[in-house]
């Protein structure tokens, strides 16, 4: 191990002839200011066990202890001559101390380190400004089409993935405002035309909130219109909210159409068996958190009830990204066929929601943009077209909140790969 001190006037004059003398393994044992500047004692190869002796070398040597002042002199009894002195005991030797090497950093040096990661961001920050301005360069089209869906309000790795999906033989003198649009109708997935008709044991699974109960009944009155009421019966799983089970009975009492109400998959089973002549069954599954520990006990009921269940996923269109995809990961065990998009008439963007149906390959159903029963409900087959309108409209009324300017088109499409 090589031990060495340094003084220099600056915390930076030091460092740089460490790093010039010892290189960049070598280790600070300590720091502290002295008069005219600052002394490092650095150390290469480092061991602690030798850093005690070479810091006493390296320093100057503590004054000695003074000695204690002498006892008073105690009369000796007499000895024979013939009786030699007890020979003195040696001084037992100290218990070794291991020695600790505290490591400090003084002001100058977490200002150093506070500058030097400052210009790495303002670094990184300028290369993906210059990435993203050679990307527009190099392809117009696609840079454009980047920056339409994201304003949208579509999370970065669905407009990166959409984009990416744009025909390269796209003419350039087609409108290009229309191109963002026009893929995300195109690749949007949606049920086939004649699902949400379609009969069964359907049940409507969802978090607090998402507007379960309402659409069962806008469902349910949809069948009633289109269908015989007798070939419908209606079925609450939620034993936890009173008021969720009366709204819905009397939904069922309007149309004159049965409710019955199971508490677990036992009574479930038997409900759908004594309903097994009834072409559609609709069930109303509680309203839970996705980080609710009884959401996994709830979603096993569907699956043990002795009858094939197709799940809908209640999805709120007004909430955020984030929450909506932890919605989408937590309902994920119930095998969700579709999705209903509630909620549409107080989204603020369409773009989160429309973004994890993408993410999780999730086809759209139905759509939901009122509390009018059954007016209010849409099938997604043929209302696809009017929703990337709504989406076009509400992208227009926030484009000055949403916060989509050069500098986030770069930090999100502009990134290049660094090291560190």
């Amino acid at each position: 191990m090589k031990i060495k001190r340094f003084v220099a006037e600056s915390m930076r004059e030091a460092l740089e002839s460490v790093r010039a003398e010892q290189g960049p393994d070598a280790v600070i044992i300590s720091n502290r200011r002295i008069d005219g500047g600052i002394e490092l004692i650095t150390a290469v190869d480092y061991d602690e066990t030798l850093i005690e002796d070479a810091l006493r070398r390296l320093r100057p040597a503590a004054a000695p202890a003074v000695a204690p002042e002498a006892a008073p002199a105690v009369a000796a009894a007499p000895r024979r001559a013939s009786t030699p002195p007890p020979a003195p005991r040696a001084p037992e030797p100290p218990e070794p101390v291991r020695p600790q090497v505290v490591r400090s950093q003084d002001d100058g040096m977490l200002a150093m380190r506070r500058e030097v990661e400052s210009l790495r961001a303002m670094l990184q920050d300028q290369l993906a400004s210059l990435a993203w301005s050679d990307r527009l360069r190099r392809d117009p089209l696609k840079g454009l089409v980047l920056k339409d869906l994201t304003l949208l309000g579509l999370a970065p790795d669905i407009a990166r993935m959409l984009t990416d999906l744009v025909p390269a033989t796209t003419p350039r003198r087609a409108d290009m405002s229309r191109i963002a649009p026009a893929v995300l109708l195109k690749h949007l997935p949606v049920v086939e035309d004649n699902m949400p008709d379609m009969g069964g044991v359907v049940a409507v699974v969802g978090p607090t909130g998402a507007g379960k109960t309402t659409t069962i009944a806008k469902i349910a009155a949809r069948w009633a219109l289109m269908h015989d009421a007798r070939e419908l019966a209606l079925v609450s799983l939620d034993h936890y909210r009173i008021g969720a089970r009366d709204q819905l009975a009397t939904f069922a009492r309007i149309l004159g159409i049965p409710m019955h109400v199971a508490s677990d998959a036992k009574e479930l089973g038997g409900v759908l068996e004594g309903l097994a002549t009834r072409k559609l069954v609709l069930i109303d599954t509680a309203g839970m958190s996705p980080r609710d520990p009884q959401l996994a006990e709830q979603l096993a009921t569907l699956g043990v009830a002795g009858r094939r269940i197709r799940t809908l996923l209640a999805l709120p269109a007004n909430g955020e990204h984030l929450a909506l995809d932890q919605i989408a990961r937590a309902y994920a065990p119930a095998r969700p066929e579709a999705l209903v998009l509630t909620k549409i008439d107080e989204a603020a963007s369409l773009g989160p929601a429309l973004s994890v149906a993408l993410r999780q390959a999730l086809p759209l159903a139905w759509l939901t943009n009122g509390q009018r029963v059954p007016d209010d409900l849409h099938a997604a087959p043929k209302q696809r077209t009017w929703l990337i309108k709504q989406a076009l409209k509400l992208a227009a009324v926030g484009a000055a909140l949403n916060g989509v300017d050069d500098a986030y088109l770069a930090a999100h499409f502009g990134k290049v790969a660094t090291h560190g």
